[in-house]
């Protein structure tokens, strides 16, 4: 694993400009499904209860809320952009309506669903299939000026558990492969270079091992020349009989992506991530020059197509 500077980009998102690269940005979590794998969704306990949700993740520091209404844990059914809008769009207009101030971010692949939520006060488009799941998504995220998050996923949820395995050596070329794809398709329907951050997907059609040999590649995905995005938080392949028990491999798991260029962790603990993000070992004068030392020695690689 190479340990490397991050370079500095400003996210454009629908009316801001978030500085990324100086600090690790901490993006926080509000499931609103009824059977998310955390075991921390909040649809049947009330727009009070997200809102105080939300509130907590921002006080306990996050950047960015990232709100989601429709699981996509393996085997997840998929529901319909009717039901995933009345369970996210009231709580966007009360989180928004109490915390104007809040950047929130709306996981989802469907274009009604990014059009509604944009309209409310949605910054970003968060979307897991890449744009791939919904046809009319590309044009939707253009037209509403948000930024995208746009992430690598292999198959769909009820797929996962039936795809062949991945040997560590294709592991890199698929997820370059395929975000070189995705990002075509963005860039088509004319959404900007700096409305975009790249995440490969971690667990999205990746099982077990393959998931490390992601981690420990991460540094090959700067060759995009694009923000990242990693998220990691309570993912099955940490180990642990729940997700409750994971927090710890969690912790170091957001650590090593840090080390190897990660923008953003997203997370469901807030508080324990800025503890570990802001930690000296991560940021000290000595550990940046040694990754500069070690960047100088490696070969330029370019994604960019």
């Amino acid at each position: 694993m190479a340990f490397l500077p991050r370079p500095r980009f400003l996210w454009q998102t629908r009316t801001r400009s978030l500085e990324l690269g100086q600090r690790t940005l901490v993006m926080g979590i509000v499931n609103l499904t009824p059977d998310s794998f955390s075991g921390d969704g909040l649809s049947q306990q009330g727009i009070d209860e997200a809102l105080a949700h939300a509130a907590a993740q921002l006080d306990a520091g996050a950047d960015i809320l990232d709100l989601g209404a429709e699981s996509t844990r393996p085997n997840a059914a998929a529901i319909s952009p009717e039901e995933e809008q009345q369970r996210l769009l009231p709580a966007l207009e009360a989180i928004l309506r109490e915390r104007a101030d809040a950047v929130v971010s709306i996981d989802t692949y469907h274009a009604s669903t990014a059009r509604a939520a944009a309209a409310l006060g949605a910054e970003i488009i968060n979307d897991v299939s890449g744009l791939s799941w919904d046809e009319a998504m590309p044009a939707a995220v253009a037209a509403s000026g948000c930024g995208l998050v746009l992430m690598h996923t292999r198959g769909r949820p009820t797929e996962w558990g039936s795809l062949p395995p991945l040997s560590c050596e294709q592991v890199l070329p698929l997820v370059v492969d395929g975000l070189t794809m995705q990002l075509a398709i963005a860039r088509a329907a004319g959404i900007a270079q700096q409305q975009i951050v790249l995440d490969p997907g971690f667990g999205f059609g990746k099982r077990g091992a393959e998931n490390f040999t992601l981690l420990a590649g991460l540094h090959e995905l700067q060759g995009f020349d694009l923000p990242l995005l990693i998220g990691l938080s309570r993912k099955g392949f940490l180990g642990g009989a729940n997700a409750a028990e994971r927090l710890p491999a969690t912790i170091a798991a957001n650590v090593a992506s840090i080390l190897n260029g990660a923008h953003l962790i997203r997370v469901h603990d807030v508080r324990e991530a800025r503890k570990r993000r802001t930690s000296p070992m991560l940021f000290s004068r000595k550990a940046r020059s040694h990754r500069r030392k070690r960047r100088a020695r490696r070969p330029a690689v370019s994604w960019k197509r």
